[in-house]
């Protein structure tokens, strides 16, 4: 396997699994398993930035928004109408937190995302790798328990 590649055996069973489930539960599923597997990458994250203010730890977290022209590749992305989600860790609407992590001309570079995630990306694939089939049997069963109740009331 080449140097930085990683192999993930079950994507096929669990990617089944998912279009068995209605597409916004499925999304509901990737976007709980994706939030849980990369908490540890905001809080190491927040552990190396550099402190001046707090207004840049503070700001670091994990979210779905995407920006409009993010949401119109996204449409393209997920055009065949299986579920999908995209989930960003990192500064929010901060627009200096880029410099601190790469450095200008005159300040150098002060990472605390990059050293993130190199520490912590095999706990987030173990995460994924772990969990997300749980996380998918529980959604169905949730939609069997639902249709169940509905099914009784008539």
């Amino acid at each position: 396997m080449a140097k930085g590649s990683v192999r993930i055996d079950g994507l096929k069973e669990l990617d089944q699994a998912l279009s068995q489930l209605p597409r916004a539960t499925g999304k509901n599923v990737l976007r709980r398993i994706g939030i849980r597997s990369l908490a540890p990458v905001i809080s190491a994250a927040r552990n190396n930035v550099p402190v001046y203010r707090g207004d840049l730890k503070e700001s670091l977290k994990i979210t779905t928004k995407l920006s409009k022209r993010q949401q119109r590749e996204n449409a393209k992305a997920v055009a065949d109408g299986k579920a999908s989600v995209q989930l960003y860790a990192g500064a929010a609407a901060l627009p200096h937190a880029h410099l601190v992590e790469f450095g200008t001309a005159t300040t150098p570079p002060q990472p605390f995302m990059r050293p993130a995630w190199d520490a912590n990306k095999d706990e987030v694939l173990d995460i994924i790798k772990n969990e997300l089939g749980d996380e998918i049997t529980k959604a169905a069963a949730r939609l069997a328990r639902k249709a169940a109740r509905l099914a009784a009331k008539g």
